[in-house]
């Protein structure tokens, strides 16, 4: 071999070198890069499913799991927002749903429908092969202990006056949203009378009341609505095992925390109002407008808390009487309690409802105006308002023309 071809030999052992090295590098990358892969964060979690035997792909071995057939009790986990398949499996694992995490881990990332998986609490067997444990944790019948609360909904059912149908209150959405399959083949569901009663403890911080509302909370003539408006509207989760009063708590802490991230605390000063009155308002506002007038109903009670006027509003009204109806008959409003403000000055005893963020803010930023009094005058939420008590009975002559004002009773 001569000196050019033993160069030319090196060279080329030399390239293939490099090209190894490079080709090994790139495999590590591309394997560090799949583990990450499917341990990001994507919303919740990467995961899903395979056969009963999982493989342990970090130790090269088969990973314990559970065989068909061997399912147990029933238990309840929870998935937060941010999960990871590691997390998620962990929790699996420590409850017995699956024999270990890894098997859980395996299962998951072959399952492309835990994209989908929202934070929440989820019903599940025991003892389950990991590919099974997935499956049921992507039904969405599985989920459990999931509430929506509407803007306006009361603690208690409400009837409609003319119509007759139930309006169901919050006490009995969290009631049914908090069923499990129970032993006897049955449901077990926290009742509406466990939530009544646990809603009017004394104990007001155990129920997570925040402190700017419990000296007036305190004062509520009727305990078994003292909870009311104070857990807020949204989408809820909440344990479906805990018993009522965990889970009133956890509504009520959570509601506390979104109301004051719309500064109520403070904000009330600029309309002379204190945080617990802002969200009574605030209830006023929501069962009394549509979301384009808030600012000016809110205006409106304002206004007369300041005179001082009655504010006089048939929502006020109903809600002693547990009923919904737009037009109140003079008996009603003649009726004295204390949220009727037609029979007394100043704000209900307590919120009415459960108001929407966005009723809150309406009256912590009221415009100003000089309204003091406002009629709905068609069925389609038109609403007149004016500082004339004249006008506003000219106003009042057209919504009792359209119909809107004559009580069916």
């Amino acid at each position: 071999m001569t000196h050019d071809q033993r160069q030319y030999v090196s060279r080329a052992e030399a390239r293939r070198a490099r090209e190894a090295q490079e080709a090994a590098v790139t495999r590590r990358k591309r394997g560090r890069g799949v583990f990450l892969a499917l341990a990001v964060v994507v919303g919740l979690a990467v995961v899903g499913g395979v056969g009963y035997v999982a493989f342990d792909m970090l130790g090269g071995k088969a990973a314990p799991d559970y065989a068909s057939g061997e399912a147990g009790p029933e238990v309840v986990v929870v998935v937060n927002a941010g999960d990871t398949a590691t997390q998620i499996g962990a929790q699996m694992a420590e409850k017995d749903v699956v024999a270990s995490s890894s098997a859980f881990y395996e299962a998951a990332i072959a399952n492309p429908d835990m994209q989908s998986l929202q934070p929440g609490y989820y019903h599940l067997q025991s003892r389950l092969p990991a590919s099974e444990a997935v499956a049921t944790l992507v039904d969405p019948s599985s989920r459990v202990g999931s509430l929506v609360i509407s803007e306006g909904r009361q603690l208690h059912d409400t009837r409609d006056v003319n119509t007759g149908a139930v309006k169901r209150g919050i006490y009995t959405l969290i009631s049914e949203a908090s069923c499990l399959p129970g032993a006897s083949g049955g449901l077990d569901c926290v009742t509406v009378d466990e939530l009544d009663a646990a809603g009017a403890s004394p104990d007001l911080a155990g129920l997570g009341v925040p402190a700017w509302a419990i000296e007036q909370v305190r004062r509520v003539p009727d305990a078994s609505r003292q909870l009311e408006g104070l857990i807020a509207a949204g989408s809820w989760d909440f344990d479906p095992a805990a018993d009522a009063t965990e889970i009133l708590s956890g509504l009520v802490g959570g509601s506390a925390a979104k109301y004051q991230s719309t500064g109520i605390t403070t904000a009330g000063a600029n309309v002379g109002l204190n945080p617990y009155e802002v969200l009574i308002a605030a209830s006023l506002v929501e069962r009394e407008s549509l979301p384009a007038d808030f600012g000016k109903v809110a205006r409106v009670i304002v206004n007369r808390l300041a005179v001082p006027q009655k504010l006089e509003f048939d929502s006020t009204v109903n809600y002693a009487l547990d009923t919904t109806e737009l037009a109140t008959t003079d008996q009603d409003r003649a009726t004295v309690t204390p949220w009727n403000t037609y029979a007394k000055e100043g704000l209900p005893a307590t919120p009415i409802s459960s108001p929407s963020i966005a009723a809150v803010q309406a009256v912590e930023t009221a415009p100003a105006g000089d309204w003091l009094y406002f009629v709905t005058i068609d069925d389609k939420g038109t609403t007149l308002f004016t500082h004339s008590y004249e006008e506003h009975l000219e106003n009042s002559k057209k919504a009792v023309e359209s119909g809107i004002l004559r009580s069916g009773r």
